[in-house]
């Protein structure tokens, strides 16, 4: 059995700073620039961090609110993709495509957000109500892990780094 353990290494943490940097942005182009011109609704993603702060703390906190969705975009989203959706996908289905798997993380991202933030932990209904914004966030994060995905299997691919691949025996 082979097991995918991600070594943090500078050429690792320039690639997850970079495919956050660039995911975020495709995250916040398509959703407030983007879907709005083509008639459909417009992501708020601080809001919703700020409901979050809110929740935790009893006010809110525009700054704050700030730098979690850019933190959670740069930071967290492509973290969890290196450290968490990559290796698993690799070591349950190795010969799956990583769009596959990236749409999937996407997919899970919107339900940690829209489902377990927005609706559990802010209160709001849950994704959303099915509204526009909730399909326009689904395309949005979908989007997010896309081209963070993108950029760590282009600058790191899995077959061509031995301190991303460990091989362990079973016992």
């Amino acid at each position: 059995m082979t097991r995918y353990l991600p070594t943090l290494t500078l050429h690792s943490l320039m690639t997850l700073l970079i495919a956050g940097a660039l995911a975020t942005t495709a995250f916040d182009f398509y959703g407030k620039a983007l879907s709005p011109m083509l008639g459909h609704a417009t992501l708020a993603p601080v809001p919703l961090a700020n409901g979050l702060i809110k929740t935790l703390t009893g006010a809110g906190w525009r700054p704050g609110a700030n730098f979690l969705h850019y933190f959670a975009g740069m930071v967290a989203y492509p973290l969890g993709w290196w450290l968490i959706a990559r290796p698993l996908m690799k070591t349950v289905t190795p010969s799956l495509h990583w769009l596959v798997g990236a749409t999937a993380y996407g997919v899970a991202l919107w339900v940690l957000a829209l489902y377990l933030i927005a609706h559990l932990l802010v209160g709001n209904p849950a994704f959303l109500g099915f509204t526009g914004i909730t399909w326009v966030a689904l395309a949005g994060h979908i989007l997010l892990a896309l081209v963070a995905a993108w950029v760590i299997e282009s600058r790191h691919p899995v077959t061509a780094d031995a301190g991303v691949r460990a091989a362990v025996s079973a016992a």
